[in-house]
């Protein structure tokens, strides 16, 4: 039986046989293109029972993107994350990582990309350095370069008090900077993170989501969560999956103004209400109360300001903007997903 090489001392090259030929990676590798570092996630399927966690998920991502992968608890995010990343075979369809087919390949593609998951396996009894040098040797990280790069990413993270202290003696923040040292370790070019901001504190969530923006500009990055505050805050595109299925996919921007039922609304400061028969023939709608404002919704054409603004000052009012009336990401979250919570696909 073969002795697995013993933990090195900090700096120093332990022991080891000949390097895996790079072969088999090749035989599996799939031509990426232009997009390298990208994730293509097709049709994924996944039923548990009578339950059909996931259905047809599909997208990709590409390197300078952070997608933000957001629905409600039990919508299927880990799922799907957990598929894209070989630790739960799919029923159907497949992930490719880095031009890797994680279905064909699963070690090759795991080498492509740092995977923080929603509840992180770390052994209590080491100290943070410690396991991150067992991160490091499992990826293959040997002797000089290992030091380097724990060194680095212990900086990066502000782990430098922590690294001598048992990782059960964290703190949940802390525990969750120790994940994502341990997925970012072999700084590989694809990042899929689940709640990775789950347990920090606001300054650490700030300082997460800066180095999410610094490390997008070479990388591709892939995280989910049900909070829209962090999708609004870092994201450059939103998926939004529910009861299993993807449901939109597409920019913040794109996403708060695609399918607006009012284009326009005009606000007029006091007054009485404009009479219905006036509202009529400017194109306006009931109004909507809000404080000593009343907000008109207008339609798709812009109303003719000069015509309101008599028709305002007539009521004893007066007209302070003509606005487009785009909706917030909460409004359209909320009309993908529906606000009474999750529903569950029975398979016939």
């Amino acid at each position: 039986m073969t002795e697995s090489p013993q933990p090195s001392e900090e700096g120093q090259e332990p022991q080891r046989g000949p390097d895996p030929s790079p072969s088999a990676e090749r035989d599996h590798k799939v031509p990426s293109g232009p997009g390298s570092g990208q994730v293509e996630a097709k049709a994924l399927s996944k039923s548990f029972g009578h339950t059909r966690a996931v259905s047809e998920v599909s997208f990709s991502l590409h390197r300078g993107e952070i997608l933000g992968f957001l629905g409600p608890n039990g919508a299927g995010k880990s799922t799907t994350l957990k598929m894209i990343t070989g630790t739960l075979v799919p029923d159907r369809g497949t992930a490719i990582v880095d031009g890797i087919d994680i279905t064909v390949d699963p070690l090759g593609a795991r080498s492509r990309f740092g995977y923080l998951p929603e509840s992180l396996p770390l052994y209590w009894e080491m100290q943070v350095e410690e396991y991150l040098r067992f991160i490091a040797r499992a990826r293959g990280m040997r002797g000089a370069d290992a030091t380097r790069r724990i060194g680095e990413i212990v900086e990066r993270l502000g782990l430098g008090r922590m690294r001598r202290r048992a990782t059960g003696a964290l703190s949940k923040g802390f525990r969750q900077r120790v994940g994502l040292a341990q997925a970012m370790l072999h700084d590989p070019p694809v990042l899929i993170l689940d709640e990775p901001t789950n347990g920090l504190d606001p300054q650490q969530i700030v300082e997460i989501r800066a180095l999410l923006r610094e490390l997008a500009k070479d990388r591709a990055i892939l995280f989910s969560t049900h909070i829209l505050q962090e999708i609004a805050a870092v994201c450059t595109r939103i998926m939004v999956i529910h009861a299993g299925r993807k449901v939109a996919d597409d920019r913040p921007e794109a996403l708060t103004s695609a399918n607006l039922t009012d284009a326009w609304e005009v606000v007029i400061e006091g007054g009485t209400e404009i009479a219905e028969s006036a509202r009529a023939s400017l194109g306006l709608g009931a109004p909507q109360t809000v404080g000593t404002r009343r907000v008109y919704p207008a339609g798709e054409t812009l109303p003719n300001s000069e015509e309101v603004d008599r028709r305002a000052r007539a009521a004893g009012g007066k007209l302070t903007s003509i606005q487009s009336s785009g909706r917030s990401l909460e409004e359209v979250y909320l009309g993908l997903t529906g606000a009474s919570g999750v529903t569950e696909e029975v398979v016939s």
